[in-house]
């Protein structure tokens, strides 16, 4: 430990984390909520493992970090614990980028200058604000995918696939073009039509999804952008649902070397007895897919994603876990396997989002291994590792 470091040292927080499962698990998110009186800290690492990079973030835009994040393979039913401790000063340790978040304005320079969040009023027309962001919405990005969530009453969830795992999105902004996907790059491959795509949220009313179309503001947030997990928030202000305002913000998140999305919903003010909907569309061209009672759903097929490139076709597959106590049903109409959701007692809907694609080296290569991957996904799902705290205080020397 450098003088500087034990100069600003602050605490040191001991974490045991077990995995239920006899299988080996890679790039397992480990979050700890920080409390309060931890002080100042900018910058964490785990004693004697610098290979285990960490991340802060500020959750709640307070201007103090709330959260760390690690990533841990661990060996199958393993028990680990780490030391990690915090510092008031700046980190020194480069961490590989992962993840990346964004939002750009669709300037007349076409400089595309980058923003934190954007809100409209509500009676702003759909397609303005939709034409007013670079890429329609939000960016999320991973190494083997990313989403973007539109800015309009529809918020649908859209999905980029790469050919090989790397961030480069700052490239191609979605927009891939015919001399990039010769040079390798990947790109935009859903057709989302009228379905729910991949995972959006939505109403249901009269035996159908509905879009969130009355509200009195309507907007988006980068919630943190880094090299471990990056999170985008949407948000609408008194979405009225079924007569009654409801303020609701959901919530996207994407952990380094996952192409899975975590989503949460936060509603405020729904009526009790409130269903909503989300699940994933069927593909267009000669789809497979399945839906189960428990909440897990997949399909794969493929379409013709960009009508101004019509002879690239994408192979992909879709996926989404609905778990209790959000679960209500399943069912499926013409152009999707839907999950009728509902929020918990604290007014929140959780669920994981998931896609493969063919033009991915790493991704299953046919709906039979898709759907085996699923499987397999929503057993780690279902048997999440356990992490228990502790923190010790230390002030260092001034």
């Amino acid at each position: 430990m450098t003088l500087s470091f034990i100069t600003a040292f602050l605490s040191t927080l001991t974490l045991t984390v077990s995995t239920p499962l006899p299988s080996q698990r890679t790039n397992v998110p480990v979050v700890v909520s920080l409390p309060a009186t931890t002080g100042e800290v900018r910058s964490a690492r785990v004693a004697g493992a610098p290979e285990i990079p960490c991340q802060l973030d500020d959750m709640d835009a307070d201007g103090t970090p709330d959260e760390l994040v690690l990533m841990l393979d661990m060996k199958p039913s393993e028990v680990r614990t780490l030391r990690v401790e915090l510092s008031s000063a700046e980190s020194e340790q480069p961490v590989e980028a992962g993840t990346h978040a964004y939002i750009k304005l669709n300037d007349k320079n076409k400089k595309f200058p980058k923003i934190t969040a954007i809100t409209y009023p509500g009676d702003v027309d759909n397609r303005q604000m939709y034409n007013s962001i670079y890429g329609h919405g939000a960016v999320l990005e991973g190494l083997y995918n990313a989403i973007r969530v539109y800015m309009d009453n529809r918020q649908s969830i859209d999905l980029y696939a790469k050919n090989r795992p790397q961030l480069e999105l700052e490239t191609t902004g979605f927009y891939t073009t015919a001399k990039q996907l010769e040079e390798g790059y990947g790109r935009d491959i859903l057709w989302a039509g009228t379905s729910v795509a991949m995972g959006s949220f939505r109403g249901w009313q009269d035996g159908k999804p509905t879009t969130i179309d009355s509200v009195s503001t309507r907007g988006q947030r980068v919630v943190t952008t880094g090299p471990l997990r990056s999170v985008i928030e949407v948000e609408d202000r008194d979405w009225v649902y079924n007569g009654k305002p409801i303020d609701m913000t959901q919530r996207y998140t994407i952990y380094k070397g996952h192409r899975d999305y975590e989503v949460e919903v936060r509603l405020k003010g729904a009526p009790a007895g409130s269903v909503f909907a989300t699940g994933v569309q069927k593909i267009m061209n000669d789809n497979e897919g399945f839906i189960k009672p428990e909440g897990l759903a997949g399909s794969w097929g493929n379409n013709l994603p960009d009508k101004g490139m019509p002879e690239v076709t994408d192979t992909l597959g879709l996926g989404i876990s609905v778990s209790a106590p959000y679960l209500v049903k399943t069912l499926e109409d013409d152009v999707n396997y839907l999950t009728l959701v509902k929020p918990d007692r604290n007014g929140v809907i959780k669920y994981v989002i998931t896609a493969a694609a063919l033009r991915d080296e790493t991704s299953p290569r046919t709906a039979t291994e898709w759907f085996e991957s699923l499987a397999k996904w929503r057993k780690e799902l279902d048997n999440p590792v356990n992490v228990t705290v502790r923190k010790t205080v230390k002030k260092g020397r001034k």
